[in-house]
């Protein structure tokens, strides 16, 4: 078995691991509809996957009062927690994770979720013991602020240059350059793979096959 380039693999979730960029999208737009706010088209909604939710509704809608904001915040935990635990991890994922995890990696999350939308997430795949540590938007700062990564590099002892942050976003990306880490970018995710390709990832993968087959070739 040829040496590892990297200790600690940070995956981001939503448009990673799991297919759920679509549903994400579509609970975003019915939010709004719920508040009577001007609907975001598919891609606007799309950018925002990723953020602290917060931090996406400021984006989508800066002259929103702040205290509108919880519920609109509300109408779409409405709409996503009714139909999250039928969203599928993408096929390969849970094998890919059970996988590298056996191989000796450490794993670790980086999510613009809760902490309580990614324990639901983990307790609906099984997944939650493959991973030695997590962090969400709740916690810590939001992506791409660096703070997600640098705060798993000191718990879990690993050297930034020790490291890869593997996203779907833009957000996943820039916080990875932010916190001097190499990354691979998921482009089968929330955000175009044209603009993946500008921020410096290892590899811009067109399919989750793809970007398996590249960690186990690689990482």
């Amino acid at each position: 078995m040829k040496p590892k380039r990297f200790d600690l693999l940070i995956f981001d979730w939503d448009g990673t691991l799991m297919d759920s960029a679509g549903v994400i999208a579509a609970c975003i737009q019915a939010a709004c509809a719920d508040m009577n706010l001007p609907i975001p088209g598919r891609e606007e909604a799309r950018h925002v996957i990723g953020l602290g939710l917060r931090e996406a509704l400021a984006h989508l809608f800066p002259d929103l009062p702040e205290a509108r904001h919880p519920a609109l915040a509300d109408h779409y935990r409405r709409h996503f927690l009714g139909q999250d635990h039928e969203i599928p991890l993408f096929e390969g994922a849970r094998e890919l994770i059970a996988q590298l995890h056996g191989d000796g990696f450490q794993l670790a999350v980086a999510t613009g979720k809760a902490r309580r939308g990614l324990d639901r997430a983990f307790s609906h795949t099984g997944l939650e013991r493959y991973f030695h540590a997590s962090r969400t938007a709740d916690e810590t700062f939001s992506k791409p602020h660096p703070a997600m990564i640098e705060e798993l590099l000191d718990e879990l002892r690993v050297a930034p240059e020790r490291a890869l942050m593997i996203g779907d976003t833009t957000h996943d990306l820039e916080m990875a350059r932010n916190a001097g880490v190499d990354s691979l970018a998921a482009g089968y995710g929330a955000h175009p793979a044209e603009g993946l390709g500008e921020l410096g990832a290892l590899k811009v993968c067109s399919s989750f096959g793809e970007l398996a087959d590249w960690l186990r070739e690689h990482a």
